[in-house]
């Protein structure tokens, strides 16, 4: 919070009314929503009052205001206000500013500091409608007002410029308003006068006459001085503003220049003003781009304004459709809507290619994109009606006037070949379209009736694409939510969408009870419409069967569904059946008897089948022929697709699939189909049974019987795991995989210790298998064939259910997303053990790598270096809270420094050890280490070298020396690698402040991790250990350049270690101290990178300039030349802008010109520094328009 300062007691305004800005107080007699404006009012009643006392004090205590809500803690002096320039006084408030923090009023967080904002605003507003009469016109409160805020919107203090920056748009918007409204009063006034001047001579009133001139004249006289106030402010502040390095001063303008276009079209919508906000539609800043959009929105929304828009939307309309595709998703639904308001204004502006830009986006993933999207489709192809379509507005069904609606949806359907995501389309236009889409009985009339004369019939294709889109729309309908990858979850409904979601189920029930047996009937041999349809009763309300006496149509419906399953064996088709039968047989209604005894004569009669065509086909001596094969595999696969939703344990399929799966080990011959089935069927068998035990009390034979069949089944996949076909194969991998993870240990949880007989623990042998296959079919080299990666990328997934493997980043461009989730897992669950766990694995790559080179390896070698490039990547997975993976990064270094000292060199002491250069690998994580912990990592390492070791300084002993380096550096900042000219990567570190220390102390396996009460210097961290560090000898006037520009030297091994060891220079000066050497070089590097910043701004600006320079002479409109660029770099101040301007330049930006006005007055009293633009603006430029 910002304190205010003390007030002297002459500052009526900010002591009376009680605006005095303060963390406490900020606004609050100008705020609430019923009370707002009326103490607004108050409070501008006040000052007007004090105003009209003493005009020298109330605009003295106005200025203090703006400097207050500016953040500022100084304060203007009536002396100072009598004696001193404008930009003196914001000289000194800049040098009482409080620079410790960057927050001020209007950046601040929190409910009050908006309604500070919006309080502030109002009050601007307020001020200028009670002052609109006659206190505006008295050429000093606007004039002191406005070179206030126009010298405060230059300054290089963000806080005063942005602060004046929003007060001078919103005087600028109140001034509009005041415009506006005396030009209204012209307009009346004139017209009176001509009323008046044209009655006959004896019934005319001179006197009148006269009073209507003089009050002509007063009005435009007030016009003139309102202009060149508006001039003023949109010259003085808006014209550079717009274009500041601050994103939100550039909105703030963007903003208010729509609101005065939108406000006073007459003299703001012109191509003059809508070019800025063109230029700044390629903002980088998506805020700023935003506003653009909103405040051409309002213009377009105004059909009458269409004329004035014309040379705009030729020039800017493919920006706006290329803005569909913003990476900002806010930024591209306000285009899309924009672009809506555009093709209702004129059709014939959007090309076919500019709208089809607009209708992929229905099936984006981010829902409000994709809403705007279907709203745009729905306007271009669905909203029009046809003269025709008024006498069919009664009729129903396939001649009511959404069926031609409905043909064009399945057309654009089926014409966008890139997407098949019906739910998409459907979820895009459900808000716009809801009639159209809910039209369910125009849909099935399409399907079942027979077509009209004349009418051209639905092809099996579009009759597909239309059975599609109607599941879709009753899912949406039934389910009230958003498809999969659309929207957070399910919300919460209101009641309003709960009756609605009542009253749309009963709609499709009563339909579609009757409608869908038809349906089945007519597409029964179609898998693909039959899937779909199937669907449907999982969305019906089943008390309707039975209220509406619709068992008949039940019957129905269940023989078609009997017929589907012995027709097809297409896996889909069949289990879309046994999810029909779940959804229908549900206890809770009457109609449950009627559908089990279905149901359950369906399966007597397939497993009745099964056993007898088993037993046929196992008999020994006897080849089972095709036909026998196919008999088989068609009812397996019916039982097992009803065995997936349906407990089938009563009848007993474990046995026969056994006997199946045995003997196909046994005789090899076994076709694969039957095998994965088999396999498939005897695993639902298993998880039905430990359901059943689960959720019942269950004797103790029934775990015993349970527990058996799960180790034969295991055994049985272990076997098919070594089969010749992939395919089975993969089966078997899988089944295992998810026994594995269901009767693991964590089976017991929740209280279900009874369950502990069931837990499996697999052998080692199985293990290998496991492993080898995954090594066998998943980590191989990449072929051509797309569903065999999709397999491996299933088969990695149910691996890593089980396996918690690490792979090195060969594979990661095939499988890094999985790789990536399951160490995200794995860290959640356990920092430490994750970070053994990488730690581990290089250690293992590192010993291959030794086994296959020795240890006299070459450490540039491609494999160390992938080695620690793996390293590299696993430290970047740790983020940016060191505090958060402290313990874990201390655990990895203390088992990376006992693995390099592990194996001593049998030739001695004097010979480093074996894995020593793993060091150099372990280095990568040195960055990860908090700085109190580097130094607790380093005395660790110190207790593994000998006095010997940290004297050597051979090639072999590099890793060790640059493992130390990395400990010794420091974590805030690269200022040792300025100095010794090393930086691992070419670029310098970014500064942190570090974290306040907790004072806590955390033991970690042999070393102990302290945090001090207060924190370290950095001289004491680098000067700690004086006897192995020194500071580096440093030139008194060195060269220094920015680290940031040039890549570093590559020095020699001996030179890279400057900064721990010391080197002789050539003029043997005295070493400098540290401290100063690091500040200077700093501060140097701070210097040289604000020149060269100026520098391209300076550059930019010029290459600007030159570019309008030649537009002007060519005759040509800016509106018709290249966008103007923002300055990004720095902003520069206006002095220096027009200063450079000024030198060649002929022209200016335009003069704000409200309707033609008489006797145009020039202000020549004002202050000498108060904003004028002969000031800033050469005599001859200006009144120059930019077009």
């Amino acid at each position: 919070m910002i304190a205010a300062p003390e007030i002297p007691t002459d500052f009526n305004l900010l002591q009376e009314s009680e605006t005095h800005f303060s963390s406490d107080t900020d606004f609050e007699d100008i705020e609430g929503k019923n009370q707002k404006q009326g103490k607004g009012k108050s409070v501008v009643d006040d000052w007007i009052e004090s105003y009209k006392h003493d005009r020298d004090i109330a605009l003295l205590d106005l200025i203090n205001f703006f400097i207050q809500c500016s953040g500022c803690k100084g304060v203007v002096t009536a002396e100072m206000f009598r004696h001193m320039q404008n930009s003196e006084i914001i000289r000194k408030m800049t040098e009482e500013f409080d620079e410790d923090s960057g927050d001020y009023p209007l950046t601040m967080a929190g409910p009050q500091w908006k309604k500070f904002k919006s309080s502030f605003c109002e009050f601007i507003g307020v001020l200028v409608r009670q002052c609109q009469y006659s206190i505006i016109y008295d050429e000093y409160m606007m004039d002191t007002v406005i070179s206030l805020l126009t010298g405060l919107s230059d300054s290089q203090v963000r806080a005063f410029r942005h602060t004046s920056t929003l007060a001078a748009m919103k005087l600028m918007t109140a001034l509009v308003n005041v415009a506006l409204n005396l030009s209204i009063n012209m307009d009346n006034t004139q017209r009176q006068y001509e009323a008046e001047r044209n009655k006959m001579i004896g019934k005319r009133a001179n006197e009148r006459l006269e009073l209507l001139l003089q009050k002509r004249k007063e009005l435009q006289e007030n016009q003139d001085e309102i202009e060149n106030m508006m001039n003023a402010i949109f010259k003085g502040v808006f014209v550079h503003r717009y274009r500041d390095a601050i994103a939100e001063i550039r909105a703030i303008c963007i903003e208010e220049i729509g609101i005065w276009m939108k406000m006073y079209s007459d003299a703001f919508l012109n191509d003059s003003y809508l070019k800025y906000v063109g230029w700044t539609m390629h903002d980088k800043q998506g805020e700023v781009r935003l506003k653009c959009l909103t405040a051409l929105q309002g213009l377009y929304y105004n059909k009458e304004l269409n004329s004035k828009l014309e040379l705009f939307t030729s020039r800017f309309k493919d920006r706006i459709v290329s803005m569909t595709l913003d990476k900002e998703y806010d930024v591209a639904v306000q285009a899309i809507k924009l672009l809506t308001l555009v093709l209702q204004s004129s059709e014939e502006v959007l090309t076919a290619e500019d709208c089809e830009n607009v209708y992929h986006l229905v099936y984006s993933a981010h829902r409000p994109v994709a809403v705007a999207a279907g709203e745009f489709l729905y306007k271009k192809l669905f909203s029009r009606r046809d003269p025709e379509d008024d006498g069919m507005m009664k009729r129903r069904g396939r001649q009511g006037p959404n069926a031609n609606l409905v043909k064009t949806l399945v057309f654009f359907f089926l014409e966008s070949e890139l997407h098949e995501h019906a739910a998409y389309l459907v979820d895009s236009m459900w808000d716009c379209a809801t009639e159209l889409l809910k039209d369910w009985e125009c849909m099935n009339s399409l399907l079942l009736e027979e077509p009209l004369s004349g009418e051209e019939a639905l092809t099996d294709r579009q009759e597909s694409a239309l059975i599609e889109i109607m599941l879709c729309t009753i899912r949406q309908a039934a389910e009230c939510h958003p498809p999969v990858g659309r929207g957070t979850g399910k919300r919460v409904l209101t009641a309003k969408e709960k009756k609605t979601q009542l009253d749309d189920r009963t709609k499709i029930t009563e339909l579609f009870a009757v409608a869908l047996p038809q349906l089945l009937a007519k597409y029964s041999v179609d898998a693909e419409k039959v899937t779909n349809l199937l669907q449907l009763p999982q969305y019906f309300d089943l008390e309707i069967y039975t209220t509406g006496r619709l068992e008949k149509h039940l019957d129905a419906l269940l023989r078609q569904i009997r017929n589907i399953v012995e027709k097809h064996t297409d896996t889909d088709v069949l289990e879309a059946c046994s999810k029909t039968y779940h959804a229908l047989c549900n206890e809770e209604f009457t109609i449950f008897n009627r559908v089990d005894i279905s149901r359950s004569q369906l399966i007597d009669e397939l497993a009745d089948k099964f056993n007898r065509l088993l037993e046929d086909f196992l008999q020994e001596g006897e080849e089972p022929d095709e036909d026998d094969a196919y008999q088989v595999l068609s009812t397996l696969k019916r039982i097992t697709a009803f065995h997936n939703a349906h407990d089938l344990s009563k009848w007993d399929l474990f046995a026969c699939n056994y006997k199946l799966l045995k003997t196909g080990i046994e005789n090899g011959d076994m076709p694969e189909q039957i095998v994965i089935h088999a396999l498939q069927c005897t695993h639902y068998v298993i998880l039905w049974q430990l359901a059943k035990i689960t959720e019942s009390s269950s004797t103790k034979e029934d775990l015993l019987r349970l527990k058996k069949q799960m180790r034969v089944f295991c055994q049985i996949c272990q076997h098919y795991l070594t089969n010749v076909n992939t395919t089975v194969k993969e089966q078997a991998f899988t089944i295992l995989c998810d026994i594995l993870m269901i009767f693991s240990h964590q089976i017991m949880s929740g209280g279900r210790d009874m369950l502990e007989p069931l837990v499996y623990t697999p052998d080692s042998s199985l293990q290998s298998e496991l492993l080898s296959f995954i090594l066998d079919h998943v980590f191989i080299e990449q072929d051509d064939d797309n569903n065999s990666a999709e397999v491996r990328d299933y088969v990695l997934k149910n691996d890593l259910k089980v396996l918690v493997t690490l792979v090195p980043v060969f594979y990661y461009n095939d499988y890094g997303d999985i790789i990536k989730e399951t160490m995200s897992k794995t860290r959640q669950i356990d920092k430490i053990q994750c970070a053994k766990t990488l730690i581990l694995s290089l250690q293992q790559l590192f010993n291959e790598m030794i086994q296959e080179n020795g240890y006299n390896f070459d450490r540039s070698s491609s494999t160390f270096s992938g080695i620690k490039e793996l390293a590299r990547r696993f430290a970047l997975t740790f983020g940016l809270d060191q505090l958060k993976t402290r313990e874990a990064i201390a655990m990895l270094h203390k088992d990376g420094i006992e693995f390099a000292f592990k194996e001593p060199n049998p030739q001695g002491e004097s010979h480093p050890p074996l894995n020593l250069a793993f060091l150099d690998i372990l280095s990568e994580f040195s960055s990860k280490l908090l700085r109190q912990d580097k130094r607790t990592v380093y005395v660790y390492l110190e207790k593994f070298m000998t006095f010997q070791m940290s004297l050597r300084r051979e090639d072999v002993w590099l890793p060790l020396m640059s493992y130390r380096n990395s400990l010794l550096a420091g974590g805030d900042d690269d200022t040792m690698s300025v100095i010794s000219g090393i930086s691992s990567r070419g670029s310098t570190v970014r500064s942190k402040k570090s974290k306040p220390s907790t004072g806590k102390r955390k033991v970690v396996e042999g070393m102990q991790l302290a945090l001090p009460e207060e924190s370290s210097s950095s001289d004491s961290m680098w000067l700690s250990r004086e006897q192995t560090l020194h500071t580096p000898v440093m030139m008194q006037t060195p060269q220094l350049t920015s680290t940031i520009m040039r890549e570093p030297k590559r020095l020699r091994p001996e030179d890279s270690f400057m900064s721990v060891y010391p080197m002789q220079t050539e003029h043997h000066q005295p070493p400098l101290d540290y401290n100063t050497q690091v500040t200077w070089m700093l501060a140097q590097r701070q210097q040289e990178e604000a020149r060269q910043q100026q520098e391209r701004a300076a550059m930019s600006y010029v290459k600007l300039r030159t570019n309008l320079q030649h537009a002007i002479r060519r005759g040509t409109s800016l509106m018709e030349d290249d966008e103007e660029p923002i300055v990004e770099d720095v902003m520069m101040s206006s002095e220096g802008r027009i200063e450079d301007l000024n030198e060649g330049m002929d022209f200016d930006t335009m003069d704000i010109d409200l309707p033609p006005s008489k006797n145009r007055r020039e202000r020549t009293e004002l202050k000498p520094d108060f904003f004028d633009p002969a000031s800033i603006m050469d005599e001859s430029v200006l009144g120059v328009s930019m077009f």
